[in-house]
């Protein structure tokens, strides 16, 4: 953290030059041909206006949940204005001075659940990520009130409030593929009782081509709702592991990714897919992920409705949610190694 600037920080201070901790071996880096981009394929693009059957809405999100992992909704009910408000409202936080910044570091937030810092785990990562984040977990709307920062707070807010009626959509229809008749209370806190927004910033950055700005991983989440800018950098492990796919950035779209914590409960049926955010030798990126997660003190493990229909055997044993997210923490980003974690051997 550079005197409470971040990354940003470095970029601001006119470096021609990319400071050593942050180049990546060479495996890493897109330019490598073994990261090669297969531009001839694309995520699936699903409009979920009421236009559209609702079958047919249906089936397409359940097939890109089991191919891909990943699609992108159009029509999704959120309000444009909103989606451009937070992303107004990130570019307020970070052009807030150093001073002010700092006080929501690890050392210096009032709150565990309010969290400013740069790359992903410094402590575990041999080269750094070229990103500064704001983490910003839910508990209730007092205690956002009082802890997030004001500069970005109400946006933030009302990003939450206007995409859970698209999360239980979501859900819904990808539960009811699963044999889930009935999202009761118990089934709702495991699949989407706690949420974390984070908002993330990847200036500029010089000899863009030997780092990243996030590196190669699979969410822990049950879903992720993903708003990205017109700048584009996110790319998608293809279904054969031989390359990347990028995903365009569509105005008024949300991205939609399945979550480790997905996979688990669906034994498998939904896929939650590596992903990768490549850093921008020329333009800025902001992006704003809603992670939708079960809560840290619930035990996740395939869905009992999943077995009984097919009579297929568990894949993944039953772990508690907070292990599993610590295990990820814990580590540098390293792909689909989290999931691992919980796999019956």
């Amino acid at each position: 953290m550079i005197q409470g600037n971040g990354v940003k920080g470095l970029y601001e201070m006119g470096l021609k030059t990319l400071p050593k901790q942050y180049i990546h071996p060479l495996e890493e880096r897109m330019s490598m041909m073994t990261n090669k981009v297969v531009p001839q394929e694309s995520i699936p693009i699903i409009d979920m206006s009421n236009n559209n059957n609702n079958c047919d809405v249906e089936d397409a999100i359940c097939y890109a949940a089991e191919k891909w992992g990943f699609f992108q909704v159009i029509n999704h009910g959120v309000p444009t204005q909103v989606l451009e408000n937070v992303k107004d409202a990130t570019y307020r936080f970070y052009e807030l001075a150093a001073e002010e910044k700092v006080k929501y570091t690890k050392e210096n937030s009032p709150t565990k659940h309010v969290r400013y810092g740069s790359s992903f785990s410094p402590e575990a990562e041999k080269a750094l990520e070229w990103k500064d984040y704001l983490s910003l977990f839910y508990v209730s709307e007092d205690e956002a009130i009082a802890t997030w920062p004001y500069a970005c707070r109400n946006e933030a807010l009302e990003y939450m409030k206007k995409s859970e009626a698209l999360i239980k959509r979501l859900l819904n229809i990808l539960m009811k593929r699963l044999n889930v008749k009935e999202i009761d209370e118990i089934k709702e806190a495991v699949l989407m009782g706690s949420k974390r927004i984070n908002l993330n910033y990847y200036p500029v950055c010089p000899n863009h081509d030997l780092t990243v700005a996030i590196g190669r991983h699979s969410d822990v989440s049950t879903l992720t709702i993903l708003l990205q800018d017109q700048t584009g950098g996110l790319f998608v492990r293809t279904e054969d592991r031989c390359g990347w796919i990028h995903v365009p950035p569509i105005p008024g779209a949300l991205v939609i990714n399945i979550g480790d914590a997905l996979q688990i409960m669906s034994n498998g049926r939904y896929k939650s897919i590596e992903h990768r955010v490549t850093a921008n030798g020329s333009k800025t990126r902001v992006s704003v992920p809603i992670f939708v997660n079960p809560r840290p003190s619930d035990v996740i493990g395939p869905f009992l409705e999943v077995l009984a229909s097919d009579g297929e055997k568990a894949k993944y044993k039953n772990v508690l949610y907070s292990d599993y997210v610590k295990h990820f923490f814990r580590k540098a980003h390293d792909g689909k190694m989290t999931i691992e974690y919980a796999k019956i051997t």
